[in-house]
């Protein structure tokens, strides 16, 4: 089990992929914007560094819109080179999110930033279609100090939740759905959706969540704070906001 608690001075985080992988503290200049986040969460960060994919896209559809990106980074040392002042400098508990497909690898990453300075948590992220087994070895391979946040897709976390606190994760979180839609060009193109359409959606994955006992951090297509109250109502212990923060306003 993790010796580290798992605990946010304020319920509502930044989703992963949306805010960089440093706080920035000259961006989003509403007064008060930093103040009511209860942690930073970083990017997607892989072992390896990872370049943007050969056909970046956002395509939008009523409702939402998918984006495709190939999750670009600098691979986990060298952020951690760049960017471990920064976090520990920050006033800002950090969530480092992870890309953990490999177990083995998975485990390095996670034992490597025990020692990082205000590094609270790590969440671990997973491609699609991998295996549970892969899932739950890349957890139980990654225990350690610091607490782990299992990132489950809606459509798999009512199922895999109990199995993933069961191996001792700390939480579990939402990510986006994945889905695939059309291009200008007639290709199919797939990547995560987001947008306010997810919304009944994730709510309802929270309320069956938290209706089991599974400490849950919700996500998906919360654009108010009206949205945010109502899922920690339906249970969650903490809410990331996602695409909102791209347009503001939320």
């Amino acid at each position: 089990m993790p010796k580290r608690d798992l605990y946010f001075r304020t319920p509502i985080l930044n989703a992963a992929g949306m805010l960089d992988f440093t706080p920035d503290f000259r961006e989003f200049q509403k007064p008060g914007f930093w103040d009511e986040l209860g942690a930073f969460v970083t990017n997607p960060l892989s072992w390896r560094p990872r370049r943007v994919t050969a056909h970046p896209a956002a395509v939008e559809y009523p409702g939402g819109f998918l984006l495709h990106t190939g999750l670009p980074n600098p691979g986990l040392s060298a952020a951690v080179k760049k960017y471990a002042r920064k976090w520990a400098d920050s006033s800002l508990p950090i969530i480092v999110h992870l890309m953990a497909d490999r177990p083995e690898e998975t485990a390095r990453m996670v034992e490597s930033l025990e020692n990082v300075e205000n590094v609270m948590a790590a969440e671990l992220g997973f491609a699609p279609l991998l295996t549970d087994d892969i899932i739950l070895t890349s957890l139980e391979m990654a225990m350690g100090e610091l607490p782990l946040i299992v990132s489950l897709p809606m459509e798999d976390a009512v199922r895999l939740a109990p199995r993933v606190m069961e191996a001792g994760a700390a939480a579990v979180s939402l990510t986006a759905p994945r889905g695939s839609l059309n291009t200008d060009h007639r290709s199919l193109m797939t990547g995560r959706l987001y947008g306010q359409s997810l919304f009944p959606q994730s709510l309802e994955t929270v309320r069956r969540l938290a209706g089991a006992g599974v400490p849950v951090i919700g996500a998906g297509g919360v654009y108010t704070r009206e949205q945010a109250e109502v899922m920690k109502e339906a249970g969650a212990m903490a809410v990331q906001v996602d695409a909102v923060l791209w347009r503001g306003g939320f």
